[in-house]
């Protein structure tokens, strides 16, 4: 790590007055804190981070510093070969910073395979954390459970279920599922006989019913499952039930059978507790479910394909609740193997903890239809982003917890009239249609990053910095932290209702500069404006011949700027 990295790091904790998900400030004057233990296990298990030792954050993250580095460097990585398990080789560095030596380790997150890191003398059961937040939290014996299977491809869709056999299998669904086998996969299952294409597919497991073949195939699998539904509640308010009238609810369905029923049944309940809503398309506008049916189904779908079905989780269901201003689908178990928050829907990336359960659906109808229940592409995720932006709906929020992932669909339109008359007010030209979904996004009050706004818009990440960059140099959004911490907020100056006109800060520009020679920085403090807005009228007024550029390259901090003596129209 750099100086300046470390600088900009301390100065993005003392703005949020607080350690984020991703660095952790201890005191750590004379020897190792014991929570360093907790904090390094968390990193390793999450995401990675940064830990810095040194900064007191009582005192507003006022750098203390460490009265012997080199012993305190000595103790950290000590600690972490000798006392965690899996050891750790974090990049441990001593910087000087603000008169004091502060010890900086970077600690990395841990393969999949590897996972959980736990401190030696609690064991694995207790000394296995995670990063929530700004804090550490120890794993639950169920998350150290997902943990450990997640070393391997889990096999619990596999075992057979004792009592289940092919009687207990839908023979409509059979017959059509073996049919397509044979038409699709000659090579594989042409020349067998029914029973053993059910038992060369997983259906069965010798005379027995697999799990994935009652899920997929089954008549009920609740039989031998009772849990193994979807549970879907409307709520009337925001909060839940109506205090007030003491409405606990709308509506409150239980969905029974296999897979492919309760998909078509989820379904069918949404439709009818949905309303319907118009939306701007171009010049009109359409009227529509207040959610996409595709992106709906993508949802229902990957949660009951990839839930955890270990033993462990059997009593646990999968849950639909919907609210006036949200709609929330959640499962057990969370993302399992390479994929994270971070990653999901991205092209290439896709891990199925369900394989055999997974395989199975492909050839496997929605009933009524001639399309299968998914299609193990790893494009379930971009295709419901995809519904939902043509549809000007917000993007779904996904909160993987280990024991549990959630997807949150918001209950708004992103492009309504009112955000294309904002838009139009501001009098921005050549502002792409993913900005202009980043600019709604930011009104309605959301604060973007590259992530969010990739997700968003379904761009590449080179091109949403660029395209926030450019929303940064117009005035539009304004920028705190940088590099992995940089986020964005609307500017006060576009926040209002109806601004008019577009923001012309030429004139601002060539009045600072008056007759002197200066730098883009210190033209942005007499300003008051970021660096790239700066950048980028000083652009515009090199381009008009107004200012010139004096020596160095107008990317390096050090160039110089004057005006010429052509005189801007209107002077």
């Amino acid at each position: 790590m750099l100086d300046d990295e470390l600088a900009e790091i301390v100065g993005n904790l003392r703005r949020l007055g607080g350690d984020d998900a991703d660095v952790e400030a201890k005191r750590a004057e004379d020897r190792l804190p014991k929570s360093v233990r907790d904090t390094v296990s968390a990193f390793a298990n999450t995401h990675g981070g940064v830990l810095v030792l040194g900064l007191d954050e009582a005192s507003g993250f006022e750098a203390t510093g460490v009265r012997d580095p080199a012993k305190m460097t000595a103790d950290l990585a000590s600690l972490c070969a000798e006392e965690m398990e899996p050891p750790l080789r974090p990049l441990i560095r001593v910087h000087r910073f603000e008169g004091v030596d502060l010890v900086v380790a970077e600690v990395p997150v841990l393969d999949s395979r590897s996972r959980p890191c736990f401190a030696k003398r609690l064991g694995m059961a207790q000394g296995s954390f995670v990063r929530v937040g700004d804090g550490d939290r120890r794993l639950s014996a169920y998350e150290v459970h997902l943990m450990t299977a997640g070393r391997g491809q889990p096999r619990d869709d596999e075992e057979p279920v004792p009592g289940a056999g092919i009687d207990e299998l839908d023979p409509d669904l059979v017959s059509t599922f073996v049919a397509r086998l044979r038409q699709q996969r000659p090579y594989a299952f042409a020349d067998l006989s029914r029973l053993d294409v059910l038992r060369r597919i997983k259906v069965l497991a010798g005379d027995q019913a697999t799990v994935a073949g009652l899920l997929a195939l089954g008549r009920y699998p609740q039989h031998f499952f009772p849990q193994l539904m979807v549970s879907f509640v409307h709520y009337p308010t925001t909060e839940g039930a109506d205090v007030r009238t003491g409405t606990r609810f709308l509506d409150n369905k239980v969905l029974e059978g296999s897979i492919p029923v309760m998909v078509r049944d989820v379904l069918a309940v949404l439709r009818a507790n949905m309303a319907r809503r118009a939306t701007v398309r171009g010049a009109g506008r359409i009227d529509s479910w207040e959610y996409p049916e595709t992106a709906l189904r993508e949802a229902v779908v990957n949660a009951l394909v990839h839930r955890d079905y270990s033993p462990e989780s059997r009593g646990a269901q999968v849950q639909l609740e919907m609210y006036p201003d949200r709609l929330v689908v959640r499962n057990p178990g969370g993302l399992y193997g390479p994929v994270t928050e971070e990653t999901l829907g991205e092209e290439g990336v896709s891990s199925a903890r369900n394989a055999t359960l997974l395989k199975l659906l492909e050839d496997v109808p929605l009933p009524g239809t001639a399309r299968t229940v998914c299609e193990n592409r790893g494009s379930g995720i971009r295709t419901m982003m995809t519904a939902l932006r043509d549809a000007s709906l917000s993007p779904p929020r996904f909160v993987d917890k280990i024991s549990l992932f959630r997807v949150e669909f918001p209950n708004h339109a992103l492009i309504s009239d009112e955000i294309v008359a904002w838009i139009r007010g501001l009098g921005e030209y050549g502002l792409t249609d993913s900005q202009c979904l980043g600019l709604a996004m930011s009104k309605a009050g959301d604060v973007l990053d590259n992530q969010s706004y990739r997700g968003a818009t379904g761009v590449d990440s080179r091109r949403a910095t660029a395209e926030l960059g450019d929303l940064v140099a117009r005035g539009l959004l304004w920028q705190t932290g940088g590099r992995r911490w940089a986020r964005y907020e609307l500017a006060d100056s576009a926040r209002a209702a109806r601004p008019t006109g577009r923001r012309d800060r030429r004139r601002e520009v060539l009045e600072a500069l008056g007759d002197a020679e200066l730098t883009r920085a210190e033209l942005a403090d007499l300003l008051g404006m970021p660096d790239k807005t700066v950048s980028r009228w000083l652009r515009v007024l090199r381009d008009e011949g107004l200012v010139e550029l004096i020596g160095e390259s107008p990317r390096s901090p050090r160039a110089r700027y004057r005006r010429t003596s052509k005189v801007m129209l209107g002077e």
